[in-house]
């Protein structure tokens, strides 16, 4: 905390970075309008997922509201989303489908000011790509910026000062699903990637922060076997681990980029626009907070509450601040009851040293959310405490 507060000092003595936001949903629901409306005014431009082109050509095009973003009043910047390694390089169909996809856009009244290419391909086919690039960028007319999603694998090759050199405006990735032990993002590995990217880009540049959760399963190999992050649904049973992005330490990462600003980074890209039905992102008190430099105040209570009958109780926890908060591993109960469980990813253990509530996986709780945790059957008095480490 001491570090976040000199950083925190230091980055006041700097213009702020913009924020940019991804707003990434494929379908457009009531709860993304709002979360546009809620978050318009920390917000620089939007970057809107308006196609994606999968392994076979076909494209998928998005229906945005087209109301709500126009009344943002916002730039706004459409991004063509490209499958990892299309089974064939379609050049000329993928020109003729951003051409087609512009046309549909300025028909509405929006202020369209550049297209997005998020193309994860690998090192090798970056000679392909730059070519597309070159034919792409006269195409898109006066006053249109070109930008372009850049990964950190892209930096070992020669190719990439060619691709920088083709576009206005990279945005570096740097938030990935590596293993459960590193997460969704890694800040001394970022800082390594930021500080090299910085050396071989010339113009301005962005950075694409986190501001989400998965779930991921890999293999015994060690391989990710799948990844849901919007959905609600578990995926890969037990074997899956919840990765969150941290509020704090993420407040913390940009205060430092505040402060020590590489050369020429004009921003920050967030990924993505959090709404109330997305289970895993961060709520929008955090969110708002965060992007604009508030402070997060985090307050975690473990309550036990009276049910209907009096020898029932529920078992809660109750988030009162504004930060998304790490659900705690470990929670004591302290009661002498034959009957109790837990529940939504907590189990009870029965030990020696007591009674406890053991969370085998990770996730945040909702900055106002509460959630509960179990429940037991209980004629006396009953208490919970958060633990950091099981008494020995």
């Amino acid at each position: 905390m001491l570090a976040l507060l000199l950083a925190w000092g230091c980055s006041s003595r700097h213009e702020a970075l913009a924020n940019d936001a991804y707003v990434w949903q494929v379908q457009w629901t009531p709860a993304l309008d709002d979360a546009i409306r809620a978050s318009n005014d920390v917000v620089r431009d939007w970057r809107v997922l308006a196609a994606e082109v999968d392994e076979r050509g076909q494209w998928r095009l998005m229906r945005p509201d087209w109301g709500v973003l126009a009344a943002s009043g916002k730039p706004l910047v459409a991004v063509v989303r490209i499958e990892d390694q299309p089974a064939q390089w379609d050049e000329h169909g993928l020109l003729a489908g951003v051409q087609s996809l512009l046309a549909d856009w300025r028909q509405h009244e929006l202020s369209l000011v550049g297209v997005e290419i998020d193309y994860d391909c690998a090192a090798s086919r970056l000679p392909a790509y730059a070519h597309f690039l070159a034919a792409l960028r006269p195409l898109l007319g006066t006053g249109m910026e070109l930008s372009i999603t850049a990964l950190p694998t892209w930096m070992d090759s020669a190719e990439l000062d060619h691709v920088l050199a083709l576009v206005d405006e990279p945005v570096l990735q740097v938030h990935a699903v590596q293993s459960p032990g590193v997460g969704l993002f890694e800040p001394r590995q970022v800082h390594t990637w930021i500080s090299e990217f910085a050396r071989r880009v010339h113009k301005p540049w962005r950075v694409a922060l986190p501001a989400y959760g998965a779930r991921v399963a890999w293999s015994t190999e060690g391989q990710t076997d799948a990844v849901g992050s919007e959905q609600p649904a578990p995926i890969g049973g037990a074997a899956a681990h919840e990765l969150f992005a941290d509020p704090l330490a993420m407040q913390g990462f940009v205060a430092g980029l505040q402060a020590d600003a590489p050369s020429g980074l004009a921003g920050i890209v967030w990924s993505r626009l959090p709404t109330d039905d997305d289970a895993r992102a961060w709520s929008m008190a955090t969110w708002r907070a965060v992007l604009a430099h508030e402070p997060l105040r985090m307050s975690l209570l473990a309550q036990v509450r009276n049910a209907r009958r009096s020898s029932l109780r529920d078992l809660v926890l109750i988030n009162t601040g504004n930060a998304d908060v790490p659900l705690p591993a470990l929670i004591r109960l302290e009661a002498h009851c034959s009957v109790a469980d837990g529940a939504n990813g907590y189990e009870l253990e029965r030990t020696e040293q007591g009674l406890f509530l053991q969370r085998a996986q990770g996730g945040l709780l909702r900055a106002g959310r509460q959630l509960g945790i179990g429940w037991l059957r209980c004629d006396g008095t009953a208490a919970l405490h958060i633990e950091s480490a099981r008494p020995h």
